[in-house]
């Protein structure tokens, strides 16, 4: 696993963060949840990400939005997805920061993602088995996501 350091240089005695590397989702759904939770609390993201999962809310899709389809609920955008396993991960990942911030002694009820970025990770080759034989080249896509949080007074 390739070990990669911050993109943001973020310091302070309130700032927690975590990282997690290579996480083998799609880095086009990673960025825009990425994109959507910016700004947001700990406890809202994980909430609205809990609705994705349940596919009861969609994320709005800004950059990625050749063919997407309009999705019921969103407001603003009428382009969106459903991106479960993307979600999921950032679950895992904003769990994993709130323990770090009460580790270092933050309230973890009240954080704020101050920063959050989604970068491709390397590509794993792989193939598809094909008819009679043969087989297809494919390539398995990674994604490097980090996350800083800040403690709200």
């Amino acid at each position: 696993m390739a070990r990669t350091g911050y993109s943001t240089e973020i310091e302070g005695e309130n700032v927690a963060r975590a990282k997690a590397n290579e996480v083998p989702v799609s880095p086009k759904h990673s960025i825009e949840i990425a994109r959507f939770i910016r700004n947001m609390t700990t406890s809202e993201a994980k909430a609205y990400l809990a609705d994705v999962v349940a596919l009861k809310k969609p994320i709005p899709f800004k950059r990625f939005k050749r063919n997407v389809a309009h999705k019921r609920g969103l407001s603003k955008w009428p382009a969106g997805r459903y991106p479960v396993k993307a979600a999921e991960a950032y679950i895992r990942l904003i769990e994993s920061v709130e323990k770090n911030a009460e580790y270092i002694g933050l309230d973890p009820t009240s954080l704020r993602i101050e920063h959050v970025a989604a970068n491709r990770g390397r590509g794993f080759r792989a193939f598809f088995p094909r008819a009679m034989g043969r087989a297809t080249p494919k390539r398995r896509e990674t994604v490097n996501i980090e996350i800083v949080v800040t403690e709200v007074a």
